[in-house]
């Protein structure tokens, strides 16, 4: 089941509500471009959102490192 996909080629984005609390597994690519995959949770801090040059982001509590992080560009969330 997923949760999110952004593919920013098609500038779409298909929302299924994430779910309050639950984790998920998030894959995205950083700026050097190395595919990274971290555990997440959502929670009331969460958010997608928009920068000020237009890209799409989306703030998630990283399990891994112990604290909120951004993703921009494209990514995959997996319950």
């Amino acid at each position: 089941m997923y949760g999110i996909i952004y593919y920013p080629i098609h500038n779409k984005r298909k929302d299924n509500n994430m779910i309050q609390d639950k984790t998920f597994r998030i894959t995205f690519k950083k700026s050097n471009g190395e595919t990274v995959t971290r555990f997440g949770k959502w929670d009331s801090k969460c958010r997608y959102w928009t920068s000020k040059v237009g890209s799409a982001l989306i703030t998630y509590f990283d399990l891994d490192k112990k604290g909120y992080r951004t993703a921009s560009g494209s990514w995959k969330v997996r319950y």
